[in-house]
């Protein structure tokens, strides 16, 4: 997946679906936890821009994969990917979010990894 060379970057919901599913990114949920268990997508990690905003937050990311941030419309992911940028840590926000993700018919699940749905 190509990154841009500097400060955050955004990509479509088929695009980040691609880098998930082939594991060439990380996907990272921006939204709080009850957003997240209501519906969210397949093999993606909570991490609430709140805690990222309290401090560092960031799990290891040794493996080299790129970081891709999602929250319901896109808004709040713009900001996390910022807020990393400024730590420099490069990431990019998915365009429309969560609600463009499903959109295009693209997995939600929810906390038990049934069908789930965006709030």
């Amino acid at each position: 997946m190509l990154l841009p060379p500097s400060g955050p970057g955004r990509i479509t919901p088929a695009q980040a679906h691609r880098a998930v599913e082939d594991s060439s990114a990380l996907l990272a949920d921006v939204r709080e936890e009850d957003e997240f268990r209501a519906g969210h997508a397949p093999g993606a990690m909570l991490l609430p821009l709140s805690r990222l905003a309290e401090g560092p937050g960031l799990p290891g990311r040794e493996d080299g994969r790129g970081l891709v941030l999602i929250r319901r419309s896109g808004n709040r992911s713009q900001q996390a990917a910022h807020l990393l940028a400024e730590r420099g840590v490069t990431a990019v926000d998915v365009t429309g979010g969560i609600c463009a993700w499903a959109d295009l018919g693209l997995p939600v699940r929810d906390a038990h990894g049934a069908a789930g749905t965006v709030i």
